[in-house]
């Protein structure tokens, strides 16, 4: 009688867990965190109910007239100084970027001069200019340029400096390659810096365009030392009648602090637009 063999199935080795994985413990970054927080709480706290803030002078004064006027004509000296700047800049960057030897000295003599000297000494020589030049091609200027007038020229020639290396960093950041083709196609200088250089060439330009927007806005508060009402002089005006110093330059700090908060906002939209299939765009 044969025997069988009856073979049973092998039964495999149950498998392991996978290993767990332990977080890191960084006790140190949440102490640092929380006594961060706490310090920030406590200044908030401090700032909150510290009388000589005088928090309802504050409301009283923050949508008074005279300061929304100042306000408006802060936001409109910004906006005109940065596009006179930069139309002025722009042309600037090309004449440093030109083949003439003569136009690239004259850029370079103009951004090497307003950008060593500054812009509270430009603005008052130009508010002195009468007693520079009282007559030009036979013009009497003592009183031909008001105090607005000469904070957009004093600013506008200030910020050309600026704009010109900005543009001029941006036109240099194009791909030398994209030029080429665009000469091989028989396009025209013009067309060229239009068409393919500054499009390109927004990508460098916006993120420092941006800084000094906001730094334009901020910056225009110098124009109080030549009568310019803008939003730092018409608090002033009010302190100077009240004596309520703080809670009015508290009404002006809160104001550029809300307007270059959108501004900011208006920054990050802007980059992001131009830095579309970028690896930066987010």
């Amino acid at each position: 009688m044969s025997a069988t063999l009856v073979r049973t199935p092998s039964t495999a080795p149950p498998a392991e867990p996978p290993p767990r994985i332990v977080p890191a413990r960084r006790a140190g970054q949440w102490t640092a965190a929380a006594l961060v927080l706490a310090l920030l709480a406590l200044g908030l706290v401090s700032v909150v109910r510290n009388k000589a803030f005088q928090w309802d002078v504050v409301a009283q004064y923050f949508t008074s007239a005279s300061v929304l006027r100042g306000l408006g004509l802060t936001l409109w000296l910004t906006a005109l100084v940065m596009a006179l700047g930069f139309v002025l800049g722009t042309l600037l960057a090309v004449l440093r970027l030109s083949a003439n030897p003569v136009l690239r000295a004259v850029s370079w003599g103009y951004v090497w001069f307003f950008r060593s000297t500054p812009i509270l000494v430009q603005l008052l020589f130009w508010f002195n200019i009468g007693a520079l030049y009282p007559q030009i091609l036979g013009v009497s200027t003592v009183n031909l340029l008001g105090p607005v007038s000469v904070a957009v020229i004093g600013l506008t020639l200030h910020e050309a400096a600026y704009a010109a290396e900005v543009v001029r960093g941006g036109i240099l950041s194009v791909d030398r390659g994209q030029l080429e083709a665009a000469q091989s196609l028989g396009l025209g200088r013009w067309r060229r810096l239009s068409r393919i250089v500054l499009p390109q060439a927004m990508r460098a330009i916006v993120p420092p365009a941006g800084n000094m927007l906001i730094g334009t806005l901020k910056g225009t508060s110098i124009v109080s030392v030549i009568a310019v009402q803008d939003l730092l002089y018409s608090t002033q005006l009010v302190y100077h009648r009240t004596y309520e110093v703080i809670p009015l330059l508290l009404v002006a700090t809160l104001w550029y602090v809300a307007v270059t908060s959108v501004l900011s906002l208006g920054q990050h939209y802007v980059e992001r637009h131009y830095a579309r299939g970028t690896a930066g765009a987010r």
